[in-house]
């Protein structure tokens, strides 16, 4: 049975912000570090360290703060300002899905029988 589903991106002036990023975020937080947090994603680290530079851009202000290798090793966290970016992304996703919810199934019903096998 087919499904449809909702995508989110939210144009900030001239910068972007999407799963894709909030993802990476997430990642971030998880693994405790932005190569490491790449590696989950299957992304480069020079890719993560741009779009975590992107975002510093975006709002101003660090959304990850990182610290250098050493006898502990390096590492990163998301500062306040990213924990509230991935927060409010998530919301604003939850409250977009179930706003979409009814317009999808109705989409979803005028779908020949042979497309909703896909």
């Amino acid at each position: 049975m087919a499904e449809a589903r909702l995508s989110l991106r939210v144009d900030l002036g001239a910068r972007r912000l999407g799963p894709g990023k909030v993802q990476l975020l997430e990642a971030i937080a998880r693994d405790g570090s932005i190569s490491a947090a790449a590696r989950s994603l299957g992304m480069s680290y020079r890719r993560a360290w741009e779009l975590v530079e992107d975002l510093n851009t975006t709002f101003g202000a660090p959304v990850a703060a990182t610290a250098t290798g050493g006898s502990k090793g390096g590492g990163a966290r998301l500062t306040e300002l990213g924990e509230a970016v991935v927060a409010q992304f998530r919301a604003l996703e939850a409250a977009a899905a179930a706003a979409a919810a009814p317009h999808l199934a109705a989409l979803l019903a005028r779908l020949p029988a042979a497309a909703e096998e896909d």
